[in-house]
């Protein structure tokens, strides 16, 4: 659905103006206005609360049925659209337009899934210690939740977190990144004619620093749930302690990738390739530090910039798109600034290193960079310690499988790791010993599926994990009930 009106934010079943407009930029097209999206304030934010907090009685205690007909209804519809949807997303982010297809059909996935969730939530039934009493232990909505969104993956993550609040009776306020409303605003667009009552899933766009602080001190949010930086994800954490909000964070990784001696050497580099490079490297489970063992090194430097340079940068809505643009012009300088660090410390520009002149069919440059590859790196650099969230990587020379395992759990981050070997034995061990919350094994560490857990470890995660049944520990609370039979 095409819609020429102004894009406003949903509170209590209404689209309402904000404070402002604010633009949409395609970082494609640097001239490209895509629409005008709302921006909100703090009292908005309070409305939304309110609305939510109205709605959430009756919505909590409604029938199971009536839940998973709604989120089925919405997965239903976003299917259909994936194409004019998955365009939309590549436009604002600068996914290329199969990834922004796929990232739209992973948002209808997670809501058909969760559809049948509401009719899956379990409880126990035990015996008490004490003669003639039934024990029961059950699951309740926790209140209203809300929900603060990155703009890397602006469908996929909302809908990640929308769809099992919803599910198991909660009520939401969403609050999508600043940089990409629109792909938020069409979901909410869907929901909002899915028959969910008012109140029960509001929007409001608008700057971080307003509406995700009102979001997160408001008294009556009884939980949030962040994606994004882990700076900003340890001050919610530590304002939700204050409150006594439930907090689940996700934020930073800085994630390795082991290629041993024994290695299939294609393999190797194209699961490396695509971990860090595409979708522009702004995956919080890209490689960026591929930790190579000394046998397999000059090879697999000679194989992966050989493959580079057949990778396509462009439009990303252009057929043969392999990479993007970076989403904005402060991450393409964050990006480009590293590869000045990268090269103050010592190490070498191996492929890359650079904006990318690529004019568009418009004649308008984008925020093109090219897929960088840093060598003769040692794991204290500073490019192997902090996430450069671009398409830029480093390689690190060890000696053995064990010297790979230590560096690669030398980090602050845990999120996602992966190894590249034919050995079971090597494998099996990595599996136990990564000090990461998501493992694998002669797979891209990007890439995951909707169905299991999502986190990690250290600075990468904090509270309960998301997606799939795991979703319950934090959409949930446990009640205990005692019965005098």
């Amino acid at each position: 659905m095409t819609h020429s009106a102004p894009h406003l934010n949903f509170i209590n079943g209404e689209w309402l103006a904000g404070y402002a407009m604010g633009p949409n930029r395609n970082p494609s097209h640097l001239a490209e206005v895509i629409a005008e999206y709302a921006q909100g304030d703090a009292a908005q934010v309070d409305a939304a609360v309110q609305a939510a907090l109205a709605a959430f009685p009756a919505w909590s205690t409604s029938g199971i049925q009536s839940r998973s007909e709604a989120l089925d209804k919405i997965g239903t519809e976003i299917l259909a659209r994936k194409e004019e949807l998955g365009t939309l997303l590549s436009r604002e982010e600068g996914k290329t337009k199969p990834e922004g297809i796929g990232e739209v059909t992973r948002a209808g996935q997670i809501f058909k899934f969760f559809a049948g969730e509401c009719l899956r939530l379990a409880g126990e039934v035990l015996p008490s210690v004490r003669p003639g009493i039934g024990v029961e232990i059950t699951r309740e909505p926790i209140g209203v939740v809300g929900l603060i969104t990155p703009w890397n993956f602006p469908i996929a993550i909302p809908a990640w977190k929308i769809a099992p609040a919803l599910a198991f009776g909660n009520c939401v306020v969403l609050k999508p990144a600043d940089l990409v409303p629109g792909s938020a605003w069409a979901l909410a667009e869907i929901i909002s004619r899915s028959g969910t009552p008012a109140g029960v899933f509001n929007l409001v766009m608008g700057r971080g620093s307003v509406i995700g602080d009102a979001l997160v001190r408001h008294p009556g949010i009884a939980g949030i749930s962040f994606t994004g930086s882990t700076g900003v994800g340890r001050r919610i954490a530590q304002a939700c302690v204050e409150s006594h909000k439930k907090v689940q964070l996700e934020m930073g990784g800085k994630n390795p990738q082991i290629i041993l001696d024994d290695a299939d050497l294609a393999q190797a580099v194209e699961l490396s390739v695509q971990s860090a490079f595409y979708s522009t490297g702004q995956r919080c489970t890209a490689s960026s530090r591929l930790i190579v063992t000394q046998g397999i090194y000059p090879r697999f430097v000679e194989a992966i910039k050989a493959r580079m340079d057949g990778i396509k940068v462009g439009d990303a809505l252009a057929a043969g798109t392999d990479v993007g643009p970076v989403v904005s012009q402060a991450q393409l300088e964050q990006d480009l600034s590293y590869v000045e660090i990268g090269k103050a410390e010592g190490a070498a520009v191996y492929a890359g290193g650079g904006r990318v002149a690529c004019h568009t069919g418009s004649g308008n440059e984008g925020f093109f960079m090219a897929p960088t590859l840093f060598t003769d790196t040692t794991r204290g650099m500073r490019v192997n310690r902090e996430e450069i969230f671009g398409p830029v990587a480093s390689v690190i020379r060890v000696k053995d499988y064990e010297e790979a395992l230590a560096t690669a759990n030398d980090t602050e981050f845990g999120l996602s790791a992966g190894i590249a070997t034919t050995s079971l034995k090597y494998a099996t061990h990595f599996k136990r010993h990564s000090q990461a919350g998501m493992v694998m094994v002669n797979l891209p560490t990007a890439g995951v599926d909707y169905h299991v857990p999502f986190g990690g470890r250290k600075a990468s995660s904090y509270g309960p994990r998301e997606q799939g049944r795991y979703a319950q520990e934090f959409f949930t609370m446990v009640k205990t009930a005692y019965t005098l039979a």
